[in-house]
């Protein structure tokens, strides 16, 4: 996914809920710190945009933006990307403090939406938590890129919510990549 694209979908999802303020926590979230041109293309692979909501009727509007951007919608058949309207609290894990750490991005063509991006040290401790496959390439592809500062990710898998044996199996992953990375490079 483009950033124009992502702004696209801000677009929408703004005038869907009468929302600015959207945060994006999926791999997309990556664009409000670097430019797609910047990036691996494991990180931009994606035809879909996470997108939450904070405050009251977050919910309600997750599911708004669902219905009426989402996969299968109209506009995905259209445009060949979608959101997906998710809930943030107790679906997807992240570190204490994330709030503060959102990165802002705005600009003309997203107007009237507003994107707010998970912090990329934050976006990896989410996307590790999941530990699906593609969620692994994508953290790995990172490092590889030196887009990620490993011993910030521990430190953020430390001010997470994840249960003991999942922290301690994400924790030697990263610390593991990281030493075959160092030892090749």
């Amino acid at each position: 996914m483009m950033r124009s694209d992502l702004a696209h979908i801000l677009r929408a999802a703004s005038t869907i809920t009468s929302t600015p303020d959207i945060v994006i926590v999926g791999s997309q979230s990556i664009l409000g710190s670097f430019d797609e041109d910047d990036l691996p293309d494991e990180a931009v692979g994606s035809i879909e945009a996470d997108v939450a909501f904070l405050g009251v009727d977050a919910a309600k509007k997750a599911l708004a933006v669902d219905g009426a951007i989402g996969e299968d919608s109209g506009f995905h058949q259209m445009y060949g990307y979608y959101a997906q309207g998710v809930e943030i609290d107790g679906l997807i894990v992240l570190p204490v403090g994330w709030q503060d750490r959102l990165v802002r991005g705005e600009s003309l063509s997203s107007a009237p939406g507003r994107a707010l991006c998970l912090e990329r040290h934050d976006l990896a401790v989410s996307k590790l938590a999941a530990f699906r496959e593609k969620d692994l390439d994508f953290v790995h592809a990172l490092l590889r890129a030196g887009l990620l500062d490993p011993p910030v990710v521990l430190e953020r898998l430390d001010l997470a919510d994840v249960p003991g044996p999942h922290a301690r199996r994400l924790r030697a992953w990263v610390e593991a990549v990281t030493a075959r990375l160092q030892a090749s490079g």
